[in-house]
């Protein structure tokens, strides 16, 4: 393994790989319909057709348990 006080592992500040992320502006955001509720909202990413998308609120009904 390469020695991290050498610089043999990349900057995990980088966005070239399993880095964070970096927030360098406002994300583009996406109308879509909720699969529960049918209200419009918008969110993060682009929606796939076939997989349903849930509003903030439905969301949490559906999000999966924290262990």
């Amino acid at each position: 393994m390469g020695d991290f006080r050498s610089g043999g592992f990349k900057d995990r500040d980088s966005n070239s790989g399993g880095g964070p992320r970096r927030f360098d502006g406002p994300r583009e955001m996406h109308k879509a319909t909720c699969g529960d509720c049918g209200k419009e909202c918008e969110v993060p990413f682009k929606p796939k057709e076939g997989r349903p998308v849930y509003c903030r609120d439905c969301y949490q009904k559906h999000r999966p348990e924290r262990s």
